[in-house]
């Protein structure tokens, strides 16, 4: 891989802000697009970004541009949209003229409604004749952008792609692992936050620690069923993009899918949620997506059914818990073909 003399991050959110951080220690200059000309002037004079990283100050070396044509200058590209501007980003900045060659990161979470396609696969339409990898974990923007431990995962069709640019983007705090499951790592990084969202329900109903644990268990169970169909390998979902990813977005104060989540079980509305939250919780278009995805290849998926209903349908988190305790006991694992 070529060593990169400069380094740009689409998208102005908390996990872009997070990761310019990230590889701003590598010295090399490193731009932010950014939709909003007033974001990027405050990123460039006050070295914040208080909208979305807050109490953070950002290196020297990073600044930031609404002109997509200056971002699209980059030797390396990180892409980090929310999913449903995904597609509309990606033609801007092929648009912009990106050089041949120039490696493509996806961090986006999510699939493509009525499609399923994957967001590799949305930005890799605009991208047909660059590499595109995609990287997941058990990772917070607050505290990734505060250099504490963390690890993830990048994922590349062609292993030295993926060794090479895994070395690259992580350092003494960041340890990034190398994958050929493109698939599987971005199907456990969208997935869990469908789960998150069940977790923070069963915590704004009150249920304890007893029920979380046994939910968060059979969401990696449903999970893995699912991903495998979708194609990801069974192994992966075991990793930092499924199991390590579940865990943190499950448990942890940051996750906004499980905030969102409880304060669904504590009994207000999505709509005036997601009005009040700066950020977007991805979990909410992927479990539409997701239950459309499972529908199709006819997967029991009894957890997401329940979120899709509580979310889309008016189904009371309450009686969405006492119809999945309703169902029928069965065998914990499936005996193998």
């Amino acid at each position: 891989m070529k060593k990169p003399e400069r380094i740009s991050v689409i998208g102005a959110g908390g996990w872009g802000s997070a990761l310019a951080q990230l590889l701003s220690g590598h010295g090399l200059p490193v731009t932010i697009w950014a939709h909003d000309p007033a974001q990027a002037e405050e990123i460039n004079t006050a070295h914040s970004n208080r909208k979305f990283l807050p109490g953070v100050t950002l290196a020297a070396n990073i600044t930031a541009t609404p002109d997509m044509a200056v971002a699209a200058q980059g030797d390396i590209i990180i892409v980090v949209p929310p999913s449903q501007f995904l597609q509309g980003i990606s033609r801007d900045l092929a648009a912009a003229g990106v050089a041949p060659g120039v490696p493509l990161i996806c961090c986006t979470k999510g699939l493509e409604h009525h499609t399923g396609r994957l967001m590799t696969q949305v930005l890799g339409e605009f991208f047909p004749d660059h590499p595109v990898a995609a990287l997941s974990g058990p990772n917070h923007a607050e505290e990734v952008a505060r250099g504490t431990p963390a690890a993830a995962v990048l994922a590349a069709d062609q292993h030295a792609l993926a060794a090479g640019l895994s070395e690259f983007i992580g350092t003494g705090s960041f340890r990034v692992y190398s994958s050929d499951d493109v698939g599987g790592v971005e199907l456990g990084g969208a997935l869990k936050n469908i789960y998150a969202i069940a977790a923070g329900i069963s915590d704004g109903l009150g249920l304890g620690d007893n029920a979380k644990s046994a939910l968060v268990t059979r969401s990696l169970a449903e999970l893995v069923r699912l991903g495998t169909k979708l194609g990801g390998k069974r192994e992966t979902f075991y990793g930092l993009s499924g199991l390590g990813d579940l865990i943190v977005t499950c448990f942890s104060v940051h996750s906004r899918n499980r905030g969102l989540g409880e304060r669904l079980g504590r009994g207000e509305s999505l709509a005036d949620i997601q009005k009040s939250m700066v950020m977007v919780a991805e979990g909410v278009p992927t479990t539409r997506s997701a239950h459309e995805e499972a529908r199709k290849l006819g997967v029991e998926t009894p957890l997401l059914d329940t979120v899709h209903a509580v979310l889309f349908d008016g189904l009371a988190p309450r009686d969405g818990l006492l119809r999945l305790l309703a169902r029928d006991t069965k065998r914990e694992h499936e005996p193998a073909p």
